[in-house]
């Protein structure tokens, strides 16, 4: 075959894109995924739903990642901005909306549709798409790769030569959809420093018996916040919903402390905490509870703790203020109210096991920023290779920043790479 002007290694969101705009560039493109289909991540984003980047200006957008990470995705964060993604795939049949949170998602679509669309911008550009074809390693010629080395069904390991290469292969969360930490162990020889992976928005599993987190499993907490805390200091925290699992607990709540909680947890023990009535303080939920008892003095406690936890929870919560299933209102004294509000204000959930690296939807680590040119995502160590993804040190929270920083990053490389190829000839 002709050699290709640019090869794309890894058709996650950031590959599709990058390959999408060199080849709309006028690059011809080769597009390797080790997997039998495009955009696996992508189909399991936002439970199949797709939360596919976060509203607002920029600068807003740019706020949610660690200042060091901000700086690095700020200039691919304007060349392709939230708006742009979003009117790529509403342009081509996508309906989305907005949620309160600034969330986008499909209304009535899910991600299938949204990979649907993607796939089809890559077919208009003649993308040439290489499914299960896994690339076992980079080729290289002194300090410039000059191709890679791959796999195809039933045949030997081959080669195919490009002056340049996009690595978009991800991380390692989720194994099974083919992101298992490949670009990591090809950077690390031609020169590049990985810094140390960790958990990112992933579940985190508790140190409880397993009848109690069986019998917890699938219910969930609406409007908390949660808060991780070490050695009586609080060292995360993040509001929304909260689900128990077979393990412990997840839920967008989770997710947003996961990474922290992952770093931390070899200083020390770390518990989590729920606070049931956020937008209410101590005070006012006590005299909220003591204005329900006295109008209602022969009505169960049980009857106010409900408003706050789904029934299933309200005897655990009860036994952890020290108060009787059966406690009546006339009978409720102010030590047992204080207890009661405390529990309410703060419920502790348990010990933190874990925070599972293959369960995270990323991982935080990867190719250190120091070492690729925001600007163009080319590689300082090594000429013809561009990064982009989660390849690369950059974990933002939860609520499509990921999303929008591997749509961008991928639109750079894709970019650089192609008018790196022209310019050779």
């Amino acid at each position: 075959m002709t050699e290709p002007d640019v090869i794309v290694v890894g058709a996650g969101a950031a590959g599709i894109i990058a390959a999408w705009r060199a080849a709309f560039l006028g690059a011809r493109v080769v597009l390797l995924e080790k997997t039998p289909r495009i955009g696996t991540k992508i189909l399991i984003s936002g439970g199949g739903k797709c939360n596919i980047t976060h509203d607002g200006p920029i600068e807003t957008v740019l706020k949610a990642f660690r200042p060091n990470e901000a700086r690095f995705i700020r200039p691919a964060c304007y060349r392709f901005q939230n708006h742009q993604i979003v009117e790529m795939l509403t342009n081509r049949g996508l309906t989305v909306y907005t949620r309160p949170d600034g969330r986008i998602f499909p209304v009535g679509q899910t991600a299938k549709d949204v990979v649907h669309i993607l796939h089809s911008y890559l077919d208009e550009v003649g993308v040439d798409i290489w499914l299960e074809h896994p690339v076992t390693g980079l080729i290289s010629e002194g300090a410039r790769l000059t191709g890679v080395r791959y796999r195809c069904p039933g045949q030997p390991e081959r080669e195919i030569k490009s002056s340049s290469i996009i690595v978009s292969v991800g991380g390692s969360s989720y194994p099974n959809s083919g992101t298992t930490g490949d670009g990591w162990a090809w950077a690390r020889p031609i020169g590049h420093t990985v810094v140390k992976v960790r958990s990112a928005l992933a579940p985190i599993y508790l140190e409880l018996g397993q009848d109690l987190l069986s019998s917890r499993s699938g219910i969930a907490l609406r409007n908390c916040v949660v808060k991780a805390r070490q050695n009586g200091k609080e060292i995360a925290r993040w509001e929304g919903d909260l689900l128990f699992t077979h393990h412990g607990v997840s839920g967008p709540t989770i997710l947003g402390i996961s990474r922290v909680v992952a770093e931390r947890q070899p200083d020390g023990p770390i518990h989590l905490e729920v606070d049931l009535a956020p937008n209410k303080t101590f005070e006012t939920l006590s005299s909220d509870l003591l204005s329900n008892v006295n109008q209602h003095p022969k009505r169960l406690v049980a009857s106010f703790v409900e408003e706050f936890v789904p029934r299933s929870l309200v005897d655990s919560l009860m036994a952890d203020s020290a108060i009787t299933r059966d406690t009546v209102g006339f009978r409720f004294e102010k030590k047992s109210r204080n207890r009661l509000v405390t529990t309410l204000k703060g419920w502790s959930i348990g010990p933190v096991r874990a925070v599972p690296l293959e369960k995270g939807e990323v991982v935080a680590g990867g190719i250190s920023l120091d070492e690729v040119d925001p600007h163009s995502m080319a590689s300082h160590v090594v000429g013809g290779l561009y990064l982009c993804g989660e390849v690369l040190d950059i974990a933002g929270p939860v609520g499509g920043y990921n999303l929008q920083a591997a749509f961008a990053t991928g639109f750079v490389a894709g970019e650089s790479a192609a008018k790196a190829t022209f310019k050779k000839t």
